[in-house]
């Protein structure tokens, strides 16, 4: 993470993730979902290597399958029935699109704000936001960075407990109910502690005042400006194909999506271009790498 797109300007960080993620909340043609959930999967990997195989297996993948299953359950529309439920209720094809088209959206959304937690540090985000809104960037930064911060001392404490006895896999199960709130009380109050020392060590600084200065290291250098140029005009060609019918498909009451053209091409190709930027980025860089290390 200290490598690759991460090490791009803030800004050029915030408009790619303000991108795919609008764009993943957006398109729910079946291409571009597949598109960016492919995308995404392998940003994650290459941000978080194994970790992000575990968390995509354990969690996504299971919700991926009950969200694409619940919704036909509830949601009987569409023209093309396949079979009755014992209460009447009708199962359709249309619903049963919608629903993974629903639940790939809602993964994948879910695994760029992985990504974007990765990349977006809370420093970052003060660096762009701290002049413009100072209160509110100070407490968005602090609520991205306190689920990590918290499992990491809820592990401390956890480990605490244990080696005196009192954690929660230890004893009897109204004994373990009475660990689990001890230890839920310590980080409820670590929590709120951590919170008031960040906000009375921000204002003795000084932060938010008018004319306050701070140091930075971003400097935004033309190989940013290369960057947001590619991405404007990857955003500008997959817009044209918004525009144009390109992107779109109409689940209900029937399906019906848009026919594949050579303009349509382009706008996949752009699309997978901006999806898959951070990754070719990194390709790239590892292929400069290995260059300069072999002359060596």
């Amino acid at each position: 993470m200290n490598s690759g797109f991460a090490t791009f300007h803030p800004f050029v960080n915030l408009v790619y993730f303000i991108a795919v993620l609008l764009f993943g909340m957006w398109f729910m043609h079946p291409d571009f979902q597949a598109i960016a959930l492919v995308s995404a999967i392998v940003y994650a990997i290459v941000l978080r290597g194994r970790a992000a195989v575990k968390f995509q297996l354990i969690y996504m993948l299971p919700l991926l399958l009950v969200m694409a299953l619940i919704n036909p359950a509830f949601n009987h529309a569409g023209v093309t029935i396949l079979f009755y439920l014992k209460n009447g209720n009708p199962i359709t094809l249309e619903s049963i699109q919608y629903g993974l088209a629903s639940a790939c959206m809602f993964v994948t959304v879910i695994i760029w704000f992985s990504c974007y937690n990765a990349v977006m540090t809370s420093d970052k985000f003060i660096y762009l936001f701290g002049k413009i809104i100072p209160a509110l960037s100070l407490i968005f930064s602090m609520v991205l960075r306190f689920v990590p911060r918290y499992q990491n001392q809820l592990k401390r404490i956890s480990f605490a407990q244990r080696s005196i006895g009192q954690d929660m896999s230890q004893g009897n199960l109204l004994y373990r109910a009475k660990n689990g709130l001890t230890i839920l009380s310590i980080m409820t109050t670590w929590a709120l502690e951590n919170a008031i020392e960040t906000a009375d060590s921000m204002k003795s600084r000084g932060y938010g005042l008018p004319g306050r200065t701070s140091y930075s290291l971003y400097r935004f250098d033309n190989r940013d400006k290369g960057c947001l140029i590619i991405m404007f005009i990857l955003v500008a060609v997959v817009l044209s194909g918004q525009v144009k019918g390109e992107n779109t498909m109409r689940f209900f009451p029937s399906i019906k999506v848009a026919e594949v053209t050579p303009f349509s091409i382009l706008v996949y190709i752009a699309y997978s271009g901006l999806c898959m930027l951070p990754v070719i980025h990194y390709i790239l860089e590892g292929i400069k790498w290995r260059s300069i290390t072999s002359r060596m």
